[in-house]
């Protein structure tokens, strides 16, 4: 996940590069969350809270208005619930997804915290979010996502007939691992961005997971070049572990720095973001 080091060395936001991104239709405003661009893309989109171990979970359920569709569970990165992810889960609902876009911090506190990235560097993120991502231990995030799994296959929306996805960024990057292993039944696909913590000795560690995912699952596990940098030999291990288990998976370094997937990072890559989108999309047709 994002480092203090990482963070301080990112450029300032590219506010110009997003008012581009607004008006090529990459990303509608960012700076509310509510449903007007949902509703005019033929998506319904609603808050929605249910119990889950440790408190009452919360996110935004968004769907095509009509019929059934195979559910994905977006998990934001280490600044939480935000627009940014909003508009990302209504992208992946158009392209005919029923996306619950999570609020990673629901033990601790409810909603959107932070406006954007920005905000989360600039307001003293890491030392309020700290205390938040304590409470996401392994045992914690695979009891939050069997919660999850039950609500969406109780969604009129939800064709439980099929599969169900999930990716996440950044800290939770390692979290869709963790999921597609605790609920190996229902989950089928893993997409982890420039996550943190993937390699580990521990059992829990999410390299040691792998072997967990159910045969007809499949996992991309996309890296930030940095990152990469910084721990080469992380990629070797996953793709061993990958290789050994009975899931397909797939471990590619991208030629962006962490973070380059998510729209309101200051080290956003349209490019490689693309690229990346374009990966999930093809994991998802193949194993949902």
């Amino acid at each position: 996940m994002c480092t203090q080091d990482q963070v301080t060395k990112m450029p300032k936001v590219n506010r110009r590069q997003f008012a581009a991104l607004g008006a090529s239709g990459v990303l509608a405003a960012c700076t509310a969350m509510d449903a007007a661009g949902a509703a005019a893309s033929g998506l319904s989109e609603q808050t929605v809270t249910f119990a889950a171990p440790g408190g009452t979970f919360d996110g935004v359920f968004i769907h095509p208005a009509e019929g059934k569709h195979p559910a994905v569970i977006l998990w934001p990165d280490i600044a939480g619930l935000r627009p940014a992810n909003v508009m990302m889960g209504r992208r992946l609902a158009e392209a005919g997804y029923a996306v619950l876009v999570a609020n990673p911090y629901y033990r601790s506190v409810a909603g959107q915290q932070f406006e954007d990235f920005d905000a989360w560097r600039n307001d003293g993120g890491f030392d309020k979010v700290r205390p938040w991502m304590a409470k996401n231990t392994p045992e914690a995030i695979a009891e939050t996502s069997a919660a999850v799994v039950e609500w969406l296959d109780a969604q009129d929306a939800v064709d439980s007939e099929r599969g169900i996805g999930n990716q996440g960024y950044c800290m939770t990057g390692g979290w869709t691992i963790m999921a597609v292993a605790a609920v190996p039944e229902r989950i089928k696909g893993a997409a982890s961005f420039h996550g943190g913590g993937l390699v580990g000795e521990e059992a829990t560690a999410p390299v040691n997971l792998l072997g967990d995912m159910a045969s007809d699952a499949g996992a991309i596990i996309c890296i930030a070049k940095n990152d990469d940098a910084n721990a080469p030999t992380d990629k070797d291990a996953l793709k061993a572990a990958g290789d050994a288990a009975p899931a397909d998976v797939s471990v590619e370094v991208y030629q962006g720095d962490h973070g380059w997937t998510v729209l309101d990072s200051p080290v956003y890559d349209e490019p490689e973001a693309e690229r990346a989108w374009a990966a999930l999309l093809e994991l998802y047709s193949a194993k949902l």
